[in-house]
């Protein structure tokens, strides 16, 4: 099975909600929409799954052009980030109700309802209510009815968006077992970029409408094709800096100077942005090819294990991610260092030009 779009695009009101778009999907595949909200992601699912249809382009399903084929006629299940599920009926009801309304058989439904309920760790809970259940087992519930109608294509948008921060981290664990013993292509939306890492598959990175990228997740995450696409892929977003690189040295900021290292050495002349990731910011030299900055501190956020430092760069805003707890005084310089081979270099237009030597190793 495969789904396939075609120059795919969708304008509302003379608004482009998505910009041409091709992308394939195969069978069997886990398939992350990483992007920030509103960058197109719901929008891309409506198109896949039949609910909207698209403003140019085609949809193929198995070769099929389904592109003007109702919702309801797609092998196509769904679940949101706000889970619904019937409240008056059990959970062995709610996981049947969409095989009902199809009128399969019985023992069909029965037996594919206990599948289901069986993946989802629901088998002790079929004869509940969903308010007697907690909020993990309530999006349980709803998976294993999306699960349930053995639909060819599985969308989950944020759908672990409302839980805490225990039931998300085992759902995302679980998650990824479950598609691979469906055989379904699932597609799954988030603006996590560590949620993205955690699930694997493929990703597609997601701006202003646009797919910026799409292949094997940690491919993009380690050789993105532009800023932009670094940027999504990066949470804290990724930190940018020009420079430029004149022989053997680099300019930055308002007077600094480095030397131009590893694969930044055999670069041609000429101007260029640097990007590095937050937890690549040091505020003690570790590497002795590290290069120095002087910034200024802003922010400070401490999360208990890690700090996040907002720093001013000569006009540049930048967020370093510093293991431990420290005491920084705000307003003061700050001195940060970065190794060279965490460093990705974009030309002007943005365009990778080399990936972070780190990247190229991993």
């Amino acid at each position: 099975m495969t789904l396939e779009l075609k120059g795919v695009s969708k304008a509302v009101e003379g608004q482009t909600h998505i910009h041409a778009t091709d992308l394939v999907l195969e069978n069997g595949t886990m398939n992350v929409l990483l992007g920030p909200t509103l960058s197109g992601k719901t929008s891309l699912m409506r198109l896949m799954a039949g609910l909207d249809v698209p403003t140019t382009g085609q949809i193929f399903w198995n070769g099929t052009d389904v592109t003007g084929m109702r919702v309801q006629d797609r092998k196509v299940a769904m679940v949101y980030q706000q889970f619904i599920n019937y409240p008056s009926m059990s959970v062995y009801d709610n996981i049947a109700s969409p095989l009902k309304l199809l009128r399969v058989d019985a023992k069909e439904v029965d037996r594919r309802v206990r599948e289901s309920a069986e993946l989802m760790k629901l088998t002790p809970m079929l004869d509940r209510k969903p308010l007697e259940l907690s909020g993990g087992q309530q999006q349980r519930c709803a998976l294993a009815r999306a699960l349930v109608k053995n639909a060819g294509l599985v969308l989950l948008d944020e759908p672990l968006a409302n839980l805490d921060y225990k039931l998300r981290e085992e759902l995302r664990v679980e998650i990824p077992k479950i598609f691979e013993a469906s055989g379904s292509i699932f597609v799954y939306a988030t603006t996590e970029p560590e949620e993205a890492l955690l699930l694997g598959g493929n990703t597609a990175t997601l701006w202003e409408g646009r797919v910026t990228q799409f292949g094997p997740t940690p491919e993009v995450y380690r050789r993105p094709v532009d800023a932009t696409t670094a940027r999504v892929f990066s949470d804290p977003p990724m930190n940018f800096l020009k420079i430029v690189k004149e022989g053997d040295r680099l300019r930055f900021g308002d007077g600094q100077t480095a030397a131009a290292t590893g694969q930044i050495a055999a670069l041609p002349d000429g101007r260029y942005t640097a990007g590095f990731r937050p937890n690549h910011l040091e505020i003690h030299q570790h590497a002795p090819q590290a290069m120095q900055f002087v910034t200024r501190l802003t922010v400070t956020e401490l999360t208990g294990s890690e700090t996040f430092v907002h720093l001013d760069h000569f006009g540049d805003r930048w967020v370093g991610l510093i293991h431990g707890v420290h005491d920084l005084r705000l307003g003061e310089r700050l001195d940060v260092w970065l190794d060279p081979r965490h460093v990705y270099v974009f030309a002007e237009d943005g365009r990778l030009v080399t990936p972070a030597a780190y990247a190229m190793a991993a």
